[in-house]
């Protein structure tokens, strides 16, 4: 298995305390992508600068002088780079840094399985990406190994994979965290990079098993947060009766700006704003207009505080 990270005592992906492990590689683009360094299924490398003491080692063990040492750090060609990962094996400081690591399912189970103590009755584990599901049979015999453990767990996904999955995984979990970006194919297709047909077919055959379901859609400026967007969310939830538990409204953030830029990319969400608390119990209000009023639907996340002292 591909794995990015494990991260630990985690309160927003699912319910109670949880530990969730992230996976290398997304059949998604999304412009927005909070985690870029899980899209690619291959394992890269980045260069902390506050970590770096500049002792210029990573540079003398690169065999292909793909890494220079400059007046702002180390610079790094990646058209040389073969990510043979010596500078990172070499680095003092870790500020050359491997984001991904290969595990076997019975290795992952046996570092999880540590952390049942703190899970208490609501918490457990989240499989997240990347996309969780493009590895799901090495999954599968994860969670064969937890649920002897008695640990709940859940699949945090996109739901852009063939439905086989879901049935390869379902007997397992307890609660699926399910991404729906946008209504409009034509708009998924130029924000997420792909159509959204399967999502919505994956998503009907879903409500039909007996799992429960939380719906998650990131609310991203002039892409998602129309009120049109999630009025036409509601009313596919509505007209294809998609029993769901919760239904999250998630704010946007720029938390993640200096990944990308220790990825080296342009990000196009790098100086836009936070939605405002206004705008999103607004779209809150959207869909429980179609739905009806109910605590399952709600927003969360950070707003920009600023514009609403005014």
């Amino acid at each position: 298995m591909r794995v990015l990270q494990i991260q630990r005592m985690s309160t927003e992906d699912g319910p109670g305390l949880r530990t969730t492990v992230f996976f290398k590689g997304c059949p998604l683009r999304c412009q927005w992508c909070h985690n870029p360094e899980s899209l690619s299924g291959q394992i890269q490398k980045e260069w902390i600068d506050v970590r770096c003491i500049r002792c210029g080692t990573c540079v003398s063990v690169c065999q292909r002088h793909a890494l220079t040492m400059g007046e702002e750090g180390i610079r790094w060609d990646k058209e040389t780079c073969n990510f043979c990962l010596a500078c990172v094996k070499a680095c003092p400081t870790d500020a050359m840094s491997a984001m991904g690591k290969d595990i076997t399912p019975k290795e992952l189970a046996d570092e999880l399985v540590k952390d049942k103590a703190y899970f208490g009755s609501e918490g457990g584990i989240t499989f997240s990406g990347g996309e969780v599901m493009l590895q799901h049979r090495e999954v599968l015999e994860v969670c064969k190994l937890l649920r002897k453990e008695g640990i709940s767990l859940a699949l945090d996904t996109s739901g852009d994979v063939n439905y086989e999955a879901f049935e390869v995984l379902l007997p397992y979990v307890d609660l699926i965290l399910y991404d729906l970006k946008l209504i409009d194919s034509a708009a998924h297709q130029r924000w997420c990079g792909s159509e959204n047909k399967i999502i919505l077919e994956n998503l009907i055959r879903l409500a039909n098993e007996k799992i429960r379901l939380w719906i998650r859609t990131p609310i991203i400026p002039d892409s998602t947060d129309g009120e049109e967007n999630i009025r036409g969310i509601a009313t596919f939830l509505r007209d294809h009766l998609i029993r769901f538990e919760r239904w999250e409204l998630c704010a946007f953030n720029n938390l993640c700006k200096d990944k990308y830029q220790r990825l080296g990319l342009e990000w196009r969400y790098r100086d836009t704003p936070l939605e405002t608390s206004s705008h999103m119990g607004k779209l809150t209000e959207t869909a429980q207009s179609v739905l009806g009023k109910n605590e399952s639907i709600s927003w969360t996340g950070m707003t920009r505080i600023e514009e609403e002292q005014r």
